[in-house]
Order: structure tokens, then sequence, then C-alpha cells
């Protein structure tokens, strides 16, 4: 090996080959999507080369020229005693490098923790870059590979640890050298070594079970969104506290805050945002209180002055984008907190405030799908306002994950899940003047609702046609499952109730104890007499799916003997985020457990081989007459000081059973989880193919009567299947056990229509609602929709 140290002296790259001390092994150590690192020793006597410094530039190859690590050194060297000599004390110097991804490890990635949803592995590896140090690597050989489902980074990781993350994601393997980082699915490089061409060291080649063979697996996963909860209470003008029957399901740990900027930097923050902007309309700066964004302008034409998040936000649960000391001056055209679908067109905005002019007043009107909706609000010049936009979906997770397997014999690689979950959104616009008393109510310019919405949406906080203004700060926040309505008995009218800072001119707030959940009206804004107040939120409960391989089973009884093979586990990565994201990992997790060969792991020898070996290749090994493809995982390259060069490569390789790459798998099972007691035959579709759609829709629409005619009426939301309808239960279980006819004390009534009537014999009482279909045994919604009624008889 020729080992090159550049010490940033301006001496350039000086040769150290000759005082590597060949004693000490000198190793290059490659492990799949990590960074690679160097190890050696120097000895620097009687030599007129430097000690290495630290951030020295590293690179080693081999004498046919082959470049097999460039890097940094990450420490300073550590003189380590050797002895003595005629001159005094001899130390050798112990040096360790890390590839060229450290300088992106040692920067900050604070903002980097945007979710990845349905988007290329390789794009998001690009946008990862590009946020925290565009133009360090050159990523011409990155390929976009295939789609992650949802790729969550952990805050304050290292980038390398995010790229590796989304490569093992997307069955690819990458890696980092001379500047340059390539990505490609595993298995994109074979090497055919045989035992008759001198570098293939059959004695070298170990295999070890590692995990026994499994064909009915157990998988857990995250918490998940669970009941459909709608809880009615009753106004009296004096309650302001009204304590929930369950907890409502809170946005996952850290996706609480999705965005945040107070623009008080000297530029753009481009790991946040990307702007768009030819004729500099945007800077920072001379804004509200001397700082914020300033708007100047822009070309008249839609799309071409932009301001866009670089993380799109999942349309799940309540979302709340709040913009304060919003100004607009005279002359304002363009749209502002725009959510879009696709690029930043208003066309494609799902929701926004659009600005134009109209009778010499500068008019804020809110826009849904394209089109203005609600109340004109007129902005007065030299006001400054806080905008915000409020958007409710039931489903909390609208994008579902996805999980790869490969099959190493053919070097098929399967997919399982993916796609979105389709549901509308309840829209609610609200503006409040920044000069009002805290005690003032916001302005609401639309409360209504979309009927099919995106699954995600990019944040566009400027479109500008002709904006002229400035904005303070914005927020995108993800606020949980709960959404408050107020119905008045007599009209009829419905009006959404917004939660928030009881100085913010909004109603309550929400309080969760982790047991329960407390809705809590801040004062004059108590519900009056007459008000129905409706919360609608999500229970949660740990994912979990349980799947056998009948095939399997069958063969491994054949004989008499027992056919059940279990594992139990927890999917680590990607999050398996609900429990049809665990059915879908235990399909891919049988796609290889049912193997007769179950988990196999090994090592590999080979002395100076034709071709340079990295992690993530195939090595295609024949020998005796038999053959098989395995994946490496590392590789160390070690010099042993030999003239010629003798370069020993020892690679070690595992299949996904022992050693999980698209699917990372833990064998602890979470103390909170209920197991199932039967398991599901995979196949296509399975994940869906055992349940009925959600009503995730259903409403209750009235009460009526009084005493033994006392009933609400009930809108399922959806029309029922074929040959089935709605089944009512006064517990949230029993659904499928028998139908009607079991003579189940919990069995309310079915009905075989949308709309019916429950009766009702108590003020507080709970109803769980499933749809069925007519298969025997019928098929049932995965999930309940329940009421609880808080409400007189009367």
């Amino acid at each position: 090996m020729k080992l090159t140290i550049d010490n940033l002296d301006g001496l350039g790259a000086m040769d150290y080959s000759g005082s590597v001390d060949r004693s000490a092994k000198l190793e290059v150590a490659r492990s799949l999507n990590a960074p690679s690192t160097v190890n050696g020793m120097l000895c620097l006597v009687g030599t007129a080369l430097k000690v290495p410094a630290r951030r020295g530039r590293v690179m080693i190859t081999a004498e046919d020229a082959t470049v097999l690590f460039t890097g940094y050194l990450a420490t300073e060297p550590v003189a380590v005693y050797a002895g003595m000599a005629s001159a005094g004390a001899v130390y050798r110097l112990a040096f360790a490098a890390v590839s060229d991804e450290w300088l992106l490890d040692k920067q900050a990635a604070g903002s980097l923790v945007g979710e990845g949803l349905g988007d290329a592995g390789g794009a998001v590896v690009k946008g990862l870059l590009a946020r925290l140090d565009p133009g360090r690597l050159a990523t011409t050989a990155v390929q976009n590979g295939q789609n992650v489902g949802v790729f969550a980074p952990v805050a304050g990781a290292a980038w390398s640890a995010h790229a590796g993350a989304v490569a093992d994601a997307t069955c690819a393997a990458y890696r980092v050298i001379g500047g340059a980082m390539s990505m490609a699915q595993v298995g994109t490089i074979v090497h055919a070594l045989s035992d008759g061409d001198g570098s293939l060291q059959v004695a070298g080649l170990r295999t070890a079970a590692v995990r026994e063979l499994s064909n009915d697996v157990t998988v857990c996963g995250e918490l998940e969104p669970a009941t459909y909860w709608t809880e009615i209470f009753t106004g009296d003008g004096t309650t302001a506290a009204f304590d929930l029957t369950g907890d409502p399901a809170a946005a996952g740990a850290g996706h609480a805050m999705l965005l945040a900027d107070d623009f008080n930097t000297t530029s753009i923050n481009l790991q946040r945002w990307a702007a768009t902007d030819p004729g500099s309309h945007l800077a920072l700066g001379g804004g509200v209180g001397a700082t914020g964004l300033v708007i100047s302008g822009g070309n008249g034409f839609d799309g071409q002055t932009t301001l866009v998040a670089n993380d799109a936000v999942e349309m799940g649960g309540t979302v709340v984008v709040e913009l304060k000391g919003a100004t607009l001056n005279a002359g304002s055209a363009g749209v502002l907190a725009g959510l879009y679908g696709g690029s930043a067109m208003q066309a494609n905005c799902l929701a926004g405030f659009n600005v134009r002019q109209a009778g010499g007043n500068t008019l804020l009107t809110p826009l849904v799908n394209g089109v203005e909706v609600g109340t004109a609000f007129t902005v007065l010049q030299g006001h400054a306002y806080t905008l915000r936009l409020r958007l409710h979906c039931a489903e909390l997770l609208r994008v579902k994950q996805v999980f790869y397997a490969l099959d190493e014999a053919t070097g098929t690689l399967k997919r399982f899940g993916g796609g979105v979950v389709d549901a509308p959104l309840a829209v609610v616009f609200e503006v409040r003047d920044n000069g009002q008393s805290s005690n003032t109510p916001v302005t609401v310019l639309y409360d209504g609702s979309v009927a099919s919405s995106f699954a995600s949406a990019r944040l566009a906080l400027i479109n500008s046609l002709q904006l002229f203004g400035s904005i303070g700060s914005v927020t995108v926040q993800r606020m949980g499952s709960a959404w408050v309505r107020a119905t008045d008995a007599t009209t009829g009218a419905v009006t959404t109730r917004l939660a928030g800072g009881v100085n913010d001119g909004l109603d309550f707030q929400l309080v969760s104890t982790s047991v329960t959940g407390k809705v809590t009206f801040y004062p004059q804004r108590v519900p009056q007499a007459g008000v129905f107040v409706t919360v609608l939120y999500r229970g949660q409960r740990r994912a979990v799916a349980r799947l056998a391989d009948a095939a399997s089973l069958a063969a491994e009884a054949a004989g008499g003997g027992v056919g059940t093979a279990r594992w139990l586990g927890r999917v680590v990565r990607p999050a398996a985020r609900s429990s049809e994201d665990c059915e879908n990992a235990a399909q891919a997790l049988l796609g290889f457990a049912t193997s007769r060969a179950a988990a196999v792991a090994g090592t590999y020898l080979a002395v100076n081989p034709a071709e340079d070996v990295w992690p993530g290749d195939v090595l295609a090994l024949s020998a005796n007459g038999s053959s098989v493809n395995v994946i490496v995982r590392a590789v160390t390259v070690e010099d042993a000081g030999a003239a010629p060069e003798a370069l020993t490569y020892r690679i070690s390789f595992a299949n996904d059973w022992a050693e999980g790459m698209g699917l990372r798998v833990s064998e602890v099972v979470p103390k909170d989880v209920l197991l199932p007691e039967t398991a599901l035959e995979p196949g296509a579709g399975a994940a869906a193919a055992h349940v009925l759609a959600n009503l995730q829709q259903m409403a209750v629409t009235s009460f009526t009567g009084t005493g033994a005619s006392a009933a609400l009426t009930v809108d399922a939301g959806m029309a029922p299947p074929a040959g089935g309808g709605f089944e009512v239960r006064r517990r949230d279980g029993g659904f499928g056990g028998g139908g009607a006819a079991t003579g189940n004390g919990d069995l309310v009534l079915r009905s075989p229509v949308r709309g019916f009537t429950i009766p009702r014999g108590a003020m507080e009482e709970r109803f769980f609602v499933r749809m069925y279909d007519g298969s025997t045994p019928p098929l049932y919604s995965r999930e309940s929709s329940a009421i609880v009624t808080h409400v007189p008889l009367g």
C-alpha cells in the first residue's frame, strides 16, 4: 500500500509509505453503509517527515493504482514507546483516519430532522447532503434506487448515520472515496470466485447458523393510532373542564414541532428552506422588530419567487401552520403559508392564504385546492398579524412503510407495503391583529373541509407574484389527534373550537395525563347552554402482527414432527408505525426466515483478489461443484508489507436473517404489546385482505326523543359492503365472534344501511361500531369507531 498524508501545511501530499511500521498492521476497514477507517503505525526516526496533524488528508492506494481509502486523520497520532536507541527513547506513532464523510459528521445537523415520505432513497441522501454542505461530495454516482416509505432521521445523529439508514432501508450500499459518493442496489457488483483461479481459499470459508428457521413470526412495532373516539358533552354556560374517557394519541416523540424559524440570522437557512428568487426579492433583516423575512416584490409570475420548506409534512392528525408578525403593503399579490401537493403553483395549493388587490385594498382570502373560499379579510397597512392555518385528519398515519427483502440467489428485490391512506381534511383559516387585546377572539375566515387530500404536502411560505411586506416567524406543529367541534342544538350550526395559548385569542387547551385527557376552555370561551361539545380523537396501542407460512409448517411437520417454528421480536428499522406495517414486515421476514439454511454468516479470506471488494457486493463462490451467492457486510484490507504487494482481504458475509439490512429486527418484545393468538396467512395484499375499511368519518348527527324513545342518530360515513352492514357493541371486543346469533349481551344491533339509530338508556354510555361484510366468517373493520355520550336523556 502507498500511504500519503497532506498535513494542510502548504507542502501538499507527502509519501509516508516508507515510514509505515510493518510490525503492526496497516489496515483499511470497510463496513456496510458506514464510514471506512484506517489504522496503522508510523516510525519517523531518521526521516524529515512531520508528525501528521489532525484533519490531515489521508490517501491509500494499491500498487495497481486502485484507491483503497481517502479520508482524514480524526485525532492527533498517539506516541507509543518502542524502546531505547543511542539517541534516546524511540516512539512509534499510532494513527487513525476516517473516510471523507467524517467532515460532514463533524458539522451540526440540527435541522436534518424532517421526514422522507415516499421519496427515492438516492434523492433523500442527496437532499440531506445539499442541506448540510452542498458540494462537499460529488453525487453523480448516487442512483435514486428504491423509494423509502417513511424515513425519519434521528435528531442530532451524524450525517453518515442518516445516509446509512436510507441505504439500509432501500437495500442499497453507499461508499465514499476520492471526494465522491456512490450508491446502488446491493448486489449490483458481483465477484465470481472459484477454487481454480488461485484466489479462493475454501478453507477460509466458515459458516454458522445464527438464527434457526422460523415459519410463524410475530412482529411488534411502534405505538399506533387505534380507536376513533367521538365523545359528546353538553354545555351549561359554567362548566369549563371536560374529562375524556381516553388519552388522545399525540404526535410521535420528536415530531411535534416540524419547523420553526424566527429569521434572526443574516441569511436564509438552507437546511430548512429552498429559495427560488431570481429577482432577489427575499432577504432577512429590517422586518418587524428589525428582524424577520422581508419580501420586496416578485416577477409577476406564479411559482417563480418562492421560499419552500425542504421537508414535506405528513397530513395526519392536527397540523398547525402559524405565521407571526406578518405585514402586507399596498400592491401585494401572491400566496402565504401555502401547502402544496406538487410544485408551488396556485393550482397545486391544498390550502393557503391568497393575497390580492381589490378596490384599492389588500385582501387576504382562504385558498383551498387552488380556489378562493370563505371570507376575505382587509389587511391594514402598518398592522402586524398572526396568520394560522389549522388542518385536521382522523388518520395520523397517511404514508405506509415500505420493507424490502433481497433474494440472494436471484438478486431479486421484493417489496412489501407502501402506498398512502386517502382521507378528508378539516381546514380552518384564522387571522388575528397583533394590536388587539389578547382576549379578542381570532377572526375565522373559513371553517370547512376537503373531501380528499394529499397524504403529504410541502409548505411554501412565500409564493410571490408581487408581495410586499415581512414575516417575523413561522412554525409548523403537529398537535396530536384531538379536534373539538361545538354544535348549537337549536340551529344545528357547527363550529370548530380552537386549541392554543391563552393569550392568542383561542378557545381551550388539552391536557394529557397519559391515562386520560382533559379539555379546558378559557374564561369567556366556555360552551353555553344548548351547545353540544364533540371531541374527536384517536386512542393508541402497540402495533403487532403475526403471520405464518402454511407451506413451511406442513413441510416441517412431515413425518409427524412439530411443524411450528416461532419467532417473536420488534422491528427496529424502518419503523413499523402500524399493525399493517407489522404485517408487511412479517411477510418480508418470512421471505428469508423459512429457508432450511436459515441464518447464515461467515468469513472469506482472499489474497490479491482480481477486483477490489466493498460491502454490498455479492460474492459468487463456487467450490467442489457447488455454488452460493453471499452479500458482503464488511471488508478489512491488510498490507503484509511484502514485495511484490500482498493484500489480504478478510471478508465477512451474512444473509438477511443473520444480519438484517432492509429490515433490522430485535428479539426484545415490548412489555405493552398484546400478542395475537392466531396467525394470518401471508400473500399478495395480505395486509388488507383480512380487514375492511375503518369508519373514519362516522358521525353522530342528532339526539332524538326522551325516556324510552331516546336514541342517537348515526351516519356511518360510507355505504355498507354487499351483504354486510354495521355492527354496534357496548365494548370494544367480540366482533366476528359468531355474529348476531351469539346471544352476546354486548351486541346492540346490526344495521344494513349507512344511517341508523342507536337506542339510549342512560346519560353516560359507550358504543363501539365496526363495518362487516357478507363473507363467512365475516370480515370486520380493523379499528372500532367509538361513541361516548355525556348527554342527559332529555
